[in-house]
């Protein structure tokens, strides 16, 4: 059936802020979602309170509300607008709950507004344990022995009556929220307690534990007809006990056999059939038992998931662009596939390569934190690589995680402690994978590693593979390393750093070797359907491919280079905590501009949650590691004019002194004005020299120089390494014993770096500025005042834009001292500033010459697109004078930091320089006599620690 033409105007629900179990996919899903209903003429309206995404610009929908999630606001925009449907299933579980909140309210009922892309019978059916226990032994589903409780002394007689080892899975929440399992009785209070107060209806579904099974998920579409084809299959490298979000998963699924895999296959199609009959996508999720190939399913989510926007990146089929256009009408066989652009979209995606996704964890933020993994989800963001074979996908996923690892292993950091590798492999935590190749290093049998971590031996024999091709290379130099074995070790993902580290000799003479053997990446278009058809969609992996074997077919290299002017942007890898998705906020904005003034844009990222790696974004997309041998291969492919690595935050910026040794033109500001920025020592120095106000400081490199430089300055100091993000390793210290210990602490981990110790300003407020300089004129794009005092970082301060209690005088220093800082630095592009003020005197803390944290916040408040005007200054097709600023000043607005601290609930909430925000909201207030400001200005000093 073709469009249903009544849907004239379209509801989108974002998902807020992002916290851990709910990031960034859903951006990507929500503008994707709006991108396909705008082609189709619709008003799309949105409602989501993340300033830092691109979900709430101005690109996206017609009508933006960045207000918080909170069914007033919903009532609010349906007396405004005239809305004909409501889709809420792009906006994770925020999204769900509050569409059956009003649907509860009687909302979509009174403003005759239509639910579309699910329907609330199959939300309520999945999301309650019980209800779909029940759904599911009705549709002759295999499913785990269980019961839900709804008290305490229920749960405790289903316990009695299931036995032991248990699970226990909340109902309505996301990220395995509260869930635990429990093998011992004396730990099941507790688990028992805590399920229940985290779920919003305190219902907890208690079901025997299927710890060690294979777990599988698989993606759906089904459309009006109710035709339904799958996406994607998903294996989880891990077995069941971890939650999917914090499992290494591959697709297509490896070990599994056809006719499990037919099986699986009709019964998700059964089960989504079973739970409604909407119009939309759906994740099924199974466990397999290794002995028997019996399948349980274990959870349906009838909504674009985490893993759907990773079978979208990795099959090439864009979920949520066909989910919206189902969901107002159109069945499958009436949509065109957008990679192809002539084949139907009612197909099945076919893989010719395989992909690796790796979670990436940020533990060090949550001293204290337990760091084993389990059913609630712990891991802030993701990377996915692409290989022509599970190796080369793996090796690529570890060198996108930014861990300081050149892949998995050949770098001399395994572990040797066997008690410790044994406790790793039975008690999974974040870094068990290199623990498993470390165990194969040392020389642990492989059975012993199986029967710890129950991972399918197939993955293990590949891992095995990899230590015995390393000890093959070992035997060589790089003068006798036969050119087939350096060929097998490129084929398998190494990197150059590794096979240079296994040969004991330098990473570009292992370059040159290789390319003069010929053994040169060629790049691969993902393109859906295995070659079958030709792409349209310029979206390539690079592989290996054996000069002397290959036909001429497999030997070429898809990626057809232009003549047109090019521009490379550099993304910003995986989500972490300070580097999150305002970064690709920046970098798709950059993308835009530079498609604006005529150049052909090209994306190199790794990061699949994001917008920038949506294949129709830039002209060109590597969906690539941001590591140097990577980008240094495109580079040669492309020959672009210049690269811009100002808006991908330190992942781009860290590459800065590559591209500039090797003589790679670096758009916008250089990397000596780059580098004199990073190195905290210089940068003072600067100032100085321009009688700009700073803190008391030194530079050291020893912990004797740090205590020495203390007995100068006084105490409290902030200690801050150079080439941080994050304020990562910074910290307050008070006095000389804990300024050592610190020291110390900070050249074990980030050895030969230069350490800054400034005397640290107590009570002093904090302020920020951003600005765009051209080099010679500087534009002011926001002033913040933060109300928290300084010693809190940036990124977890209440931040009020304009500024609510600075002095005419104040702001005027921070003018003066903004435009002087920038153009000393030779800025070209953006900058961000940070300011102390003490005393009614203006101390710099830092400047940072790119695009920050704050950019998305002021572009939203001020609603003007400073990212696209700065990109156009940075390629020298525009002065600061060129444009004509009006930004919409009303009010004032407030960016809100938010914490995942529930997901560790053994952490205190304790801030301090060091950043621990997972995300952020935006309010907006008329004056500081609202309520909202009133509370937030009480507790300003309510969590301030070292």
């Amino acid at each position: 059936m073709p469009r249903n033409q009544s849907i004239k105007s379209v509801l989108i629900i974002g998902s807020g802020p992002i916290i851990i179990g709910q990031a960034c996919e859903f951006d990507y899903a929500g503008s994707q979602a709006a991108r396909s209903l705008r082609e189709e003429g619709i008003e799309v309206t949105l409602i989501n309170s993340n300033p830092a995404t691109i979900m709430t610009d101005s690109v996206t929908a017609d009508n933006i509300y960045l207000r918080p999630l909170e069914k007033k606001y919903i009532r609010e925009i349906l007396e405004k607008h005239k809305i004909d449907a409501v889709l809420p299933t792009m906006g994770g579980q925020t999204a769900l709950n509050l569409a059956i909140e009003c649907e509860k309210a009687g909302l979509w009922k009174k403003y005759g507004v239509k639910i579309i892309g699910v329907d609330i019978k199959a939300i309520e059916t999945t999301e309650d344990r019980e209800k779909f226990r029940l759904k599911m032994i009705e549709l002759n589903v295999n499913v785990c022995k269980g019961e839900t409780a709804q008290s305490f002394l229920e749960g405790k007689e289903i316990a009695q009556e299931i036995g032991f080892p248990l699970v226990i899975r909340p109902s309505y929440t996301l990220g395995g929220t509260g869930g635990s399992f429990v093998n011992d009785p004396a730990d099941f209070d507790r688990a028992l307690n805590a399920g229940l107060h985290a779920s919003p209806i305190h219902e907890v579904l208690v079901e025997q534990s299927i710890m060690g099974w294979k777990e599988y998920e698989l993606e759906l579409l089904r459309d009006n007809n109710g035709n339904v084809i799958i996406i994607c299959s998903i294996e989880n490298f891990d077995p069941m006990g971890i939650h999917t979000g914090d499992s290494i998963t591959v697709a297509p699924a490896m070990t599994l056999p056809d006719t499990v895999y037919q099986e699986m296959r009709d019964l998700a199609i059964k089960m989504m059939n079973g739970i409604g009959q909407f119009a939309g996508g759906c994740n099924v999720q199974f466990a397999v038992n290794p002995v028997d190939d019996k399948i349980v399913g274990i959870e349906i989510n009838p909504r674009v998931s985490r893993s759907s926007a990773l079978a979208s990146k990795a099959t090439g089929y864009p979920i949520a662009k066909i989910a919206a256009k189902l969901a107002i009408g159109y069945n499958l066989d009436e949509l065109t596939n957008a990679i192809t652009k002539t084949t139907s979209a009612y197909f099945e995606p076919a893989l010719d390569y395989v992909i690796v996704k790796i979670p990436r964890w940020n533990f060090d933020k949550f001293k204290g934190a337990d760091r084993h993994l389990g059913l609630q989800m712990k891991s802030v963001g993701e990377v996915m690589g692409i290989g022509r074979n599970f190796q080369e996908a793996l090796q690529k996923a570890c060198q996108s995680l930014e861990i300081k690892r050149n892949g998995l292993g050949a770098d001399g950091r395994e572990v040797t402690n066997q008690e410790q590798l044994l406790q790793s492999l039975a008690h999974p935590s974040w870094n068990r994978l290199f623990h498993i190749y470390d165990a194969f290093k040392l020389g642990i049998p492989f059975k012993t590693i199986q029967n710890l971590t129950k991972i399918d031996k197939w993955f293990l024999h590949q891992i095995e593979e990899l230590i015995l091709l390393e000890k093959e290379i070992s035997r060589y130099d790089l003068e006798t390393i036969p050119a087939a074995i350096l060929f097998e070790a490129k084929r398998k993902g190494y990197a150059d750093r590794q096979i240079a580290h296994l040969l004991e000799c330098y990473e570009s003479e292992v370059y040159k070797k290789r390319n003069d053997l010929g053994i040169k990446r060629v790049y691969k278009c993902v393109d859906t359907c295995a070659a079958e058809f030709e792409a349209k969609t310029p979206y390539y992996y690079s592989t290996f491919v054996d000069v002397s074997h290959a036909s001429p077919l497999h030997l070429e290299n898809e990626s057809v280079v232009s003549d047109r002017k090019k521009v490379i942007v550099l993304g910003s890898g995986p989500n972490r905590i300070g580097q999150g998705i305002e970064f690709d906020y920046s970098c798709v904005h950059g993308i835009l501009a530079a498609k604006e003034c005529g150049y052909e844009t090209i994306m190199i990222n790794c990061n699949p949650e994001t917008v920038s790696t949506d294949f129709d974004i830039a002209d060109k997309l590597y969906f690539e590691p941001v590591f140097w041998e990577h980008i240094y291969d495109i580079i040669q492919q492309e020959k672009p004019e210049g690269v811009i690595v100002q808006l991908g935050g330190q992942t781009a910026l860290k590459l800065a002194e590559k591209l500039h040794r090797y003589g790679i033109k670096i758009l916008g500001t250089t990397f000596e004005s780059l580098d004199l920025a990073e190195d905290r020592g210089s940068f003072s120095t600067l100032l100085k020299n321009n009688g700009i106000p700073y803190p008391k400081f030194g530079v050291i490199e020893s912990a004797e120089q740090a205590v020495e430089l203390s007995r100068q300055l006084g105490f409290p100091l902030l200690v801050r390494p150079s080439y941080v993000l994050g304020g990562q390793s910074m910290k307050i210290v008070i006095n000389e014993q804990e300024l050592e210990s610190h020291v110390v602490d900070i050249l074990r981990d980030i050895p030969d770096n230069k350490i800054l110790l400034d005397h640290f300003l107590e009570n002093a407020v904090e302020a920020e500025a951003d600005a765009i300089c051209d080099g010679e004129d500087v534009y002011i794009i926001g002033i913040m005042e933060h109300i928290e005092p300084a010693g809190i970082h940036s990124g977890d301060s209440y931040a009020v834009l304009p500024p609510f209690d600075l002095s005419e005088e104040i702001i005027s220093q921070i003018e003066a001292h903004t435009r002087k800082i920038a153009l000393a630095l030779n800025t070209v592009g953006l900058i961000n500033i940070q300011f102390a003020i003490k005393d009614d005197k203006v101390y710099i803390i830092e400047a940072n010459p790119r695009a920050s944290r704050t950019v998305p916040f002021i572009c939203k408040a001020y609603q003007e697109p400073y990212v696209n005007y700065a990109t156009k200054v940075m390629l020298g097709e525009k002065k600061v004078k060129d444009f004509n600023f009006k930004p919409v000043k009303k009010g004032y607005a407030i960016k809100i930091p938010v914490f995942s601290f529930n997901k560790f609930p053994n952490v205190n909430k304790e801030l301090g320089p060091e950043m621990k925000s997972t995300g952020e909201a935006i309010y907006f207030i008329d004056d500081l006599q609202d309520d909202f400001f009133v509370n937030v200005y009480a507790e300003r000093n309510l969590y301030l620690s070292r």
